[in-house]
């Protein structure tokens, strides 16, 4: 029988039969029509590969690949590794590994042509192109191993970006200094600041001797709802030995229990000498320390010594160039942990604000690239590492907590907070930059990175060889908001009126979505050459924002012509943790040739049925619902009919079989 049990056509209701229970949604067929084209995408051709060509001084290329040996890029899961220098060097939300864009521009491109894209995020598109002149060993392994039909040499790259924070870093990236020019200065600033300012982190250790903090967790004070006693939340739910945080309250003092909805956070009210206004904030203390002596690490609780070091440090006075801004809270702002939190320099210790504005003072006194690098630097660590959203966790098998960064894709602030040692992090920071530089330096591409909007670019018609770019996902990242902190240090904000998201801060709707999305896509068509493709990498996990997606590169004259998947070799934080999400994101292949007819409906249930049974055969990886739920968008994108599931109705489905 049909996996939809019979009930082709009909608008399903919470149906349970003895094989699933079926989400509501109407069947796409009748039962008469026959599955069909699932296996496009699982299965690769091996005549579509083609034979490399060796030139009389022994390098590599292969002849300029027609469509079906592009093909091959489609028909597998490429791996796209979230390692090396160059991913690593900034963080920066859903950004794929440069490599992995490297080999999607080599095969469809030669030596000399340009590739555009117009949601550039920190400029891995224009890195990428970059490392075509000349690939690593790895690289061309990776495209030998895949049958990829490439013709190593430069090409050329223009990026435009809306964000102030993605542009610059793509430029700092893509443009970079002299590395040894680079190291030099980084290395005069850390001496400089840190004669002026290390004793802010020292600490004795347990043995009395003289050492620095390497971090120090700070904990909430809460009172307890039973005793009306003040208590550290580090108190009342964290142990160590084995390293455990408590999702309950438990007073230190009289052991009562509760949720900690039910347990009251402390608030203090302060003078601010930013503002010049009082301010009400969160109560903490600091709560654990963390320190090295010599090569010996060590842990202790907080001293007397270190409540009187915290003292001095409230004496002094702040550098000039503290930015004194009011956050414009969007859509991640939470009323609970971000009380307090009004302008910038709050989600700094007053100790780490003082140490990075003096680091960004010092990388000022230089100029052009090599001011732009430093300041790449100090800002690659600063969001992340710098700021109260630096977190302690407990892993499974761990004596103590880890120390990690700041939880990527939103502002969180825990009642733990960490306050990181600036100068050792920035140091450890400092060999990944200098390692990126040397990658990208010297390299005789050319890469253009424009600050603007993608729905008006400044470029002549047919003048774009290819494009590869991945626009917001709808909803999933607010960049703006996500941006503000490094922005504004840089004093340049990105104006969200043109942010191609889904808002509900910014009253933007998928209606609004959509229409922006087309207006982009349209652009995109209209810089094409005529034989020109654009390869489109997309992620969500609702139907209604894939469906936006195909109705904007439709209206925008835009036809799909392959589909396959990037597996991201480790998920983003979303991926890995929201339910509901997907990992393995969709990769589509698009042409200005005229839209091709749709395909017969199909029954939704038999599709996801026999894409399952497909997968039987092939690595475990494609087994996953995740990766089914990638295939099963892509199968209905290819067929040009509407993506019928979300992806939490596909898992459950998945589930019950």
């Amino acid at each position: 029988m049909c996996p939809c049990h019979g009930w082709c056509g009909a608008q399903l209701t919470s149906i349970s039969t003895t094989t699933a229970t079926r989400p509501n949604l109407p069947c796409l067929c009748a039962c008469r029509k026959r599955w069909r084209g699932l296996l496009t995408g699982l299965i690769t051709s091996d005549d579509a590969r083609g034979e490399p060509v060796t030139h009389t001084n022994g390098s590599k290329h292969r002849k300029k690949p027609g469509k079906s040996e592009v093909s091959v890029l489609y028909e597998r899961a490429l791996p796209a590794k979230r390692t090396g220098p160059l991913y690593g060097a900034f963080p920066y939300p859903t950004k794929i590994s440069p490599e992995a864009i490297a080999l999607y521009i080599a095969s469809h491109t030669r030596p000399g042509d340009t590739v555009f894209d117009g949601f550039a995020g920190s400029g891995t598109t224009g890195l990428a192109a970059l490392l075509c002149e000349n690939p690593s060993d790895e690289l061309q392994a990776e495209a030998d191993r895949l049958g990829l039909n490439v013709e190593w040499g430069a090409r050329n790259a223009v990026l435009y970006e809306l964000g102030a924070l993605g542009s610059f870093v793509g430029r700092a990236l893509t443009n970079p200094p002299d590395p040894k020019s680079f190291r030099k200065a980084a290395d005069r600033i850390l001496r400089h600041a840190q004669r002026e300012t290390s004793w802010m982190y020292e600490a004795v250790d347990p043995d009395g001797k003289n050492g620095a903090i390497r971090h120090a967790v700070w904990s909430d004070l809460l009172r307890c709802p039973a005793c009306r006693r003040e208590v550290t939340l580090w108190g009342a739910c964290v142990s160590i030995n084995p390293a455990r945080i408590s999702s309950e309250f438990q007073c230190p003092c009289c052991s009562h229990e509760a949720g900690f909805d039910e347990v009251e956070r402390l608030t203090e009210t302060v003078d601010d000498d930013v503002t010049g206004a009082k301010t009400e904030r969160r109560m903490r203390k600091l709560a654990r320390i963390y320190g090295v002596t010599g090569k010996t690490r060590w842990s202790r609780s907080p001293t007397n010594a270190d409540a009187a070091l915290l003292d001095r440090v409230a004496q002094e006075p702040l550098p000039d160039c503290v930015p004194n801004v009011l956050i414009p809270w969007g859509d991640l702002y939470r009323r609970g942990y971000h009380q307090g939190i009004t302008h910038l320099h709050h989600f700094y210790t007053r100790r780490n604000l003082i140490v990075f504005a003096r680091l960004w003072e010092l990388a000022g006194e230089y100029e052009g690239a090599l001011r732009d690098a430093l300041r790449f630097w100090l800002l690659s660590y600063n969001a992340s590492h710098a700021t109260v959203m630096t977190r302690v966790v407990a892993k499974s098998g761990q004596k103590d907590l880890v120390v990690t960064s700041a939880q990527p894709g939103v502002l969180y602030v825990s009642g733990l907070p960490v306050e990181k040692n600036l100068f050792a992090g920035l140091q450890r920071k400092l060999k990944t930059i200098a390692e990126a530089f040397s990658v990208i330096h010297g390299r005789t591409g050319k890469v253009e990175v424009c600050q603007g909007s993608s729905c008006a670019v400044d470029l002549p018609d047919s003048s774009i060889d290819y494009v590869f770019t991945d626009p917001p996902f709808g909803g999933n990242i607010p960049y703006a908001e996500i941006s503000f902190i490094n922005e504004a240090w840089l004093g340049e904000y990105t104006d969200r009126a043109e942010e191609i998201i889904v808002s509900n801060s910014q009253q933007k709707t998928i209606a609004e979505y959509q229409e922006l999305l087309t207006t982009a896509l349209s652009e995109v068509r209209r810089i094409l050459k005529p034989e020109g493709q654009a390869t489109l990498v997309f992620h969500s996990a609702s139907a209604e924002v894939w469906n936006a997606l195909q109705a904007s590169y439709t209206d925008a004259g835009l036809n799909i012509e392959r589909a396959g998947v990037l597996d991201k070799t480790q998920g983003s934080f979303k991926q890995v943790t929201t339910s509901g999400a997907v990992r393995g994101d969709p990769v589509l292949l698009l042409g200005k040739d005229p839209s091709a007819e749709k395909s017969a409906p199909e029954c939704v249930w038999t599709v996801a049925e026999q894409l399952s049974q497909a997968a039987l055969s092939l690595d475990p990886s494609e087994q996953t619902p995740q990766r089914l739920y990638s295939r099963f968008v892509s199968h209905f994108l290819t067929s040009h009919q509407t993506v019928p599931l979300d992806a939490h109705d596909f898992y459950r489905w998945h589930d019950a079989q």
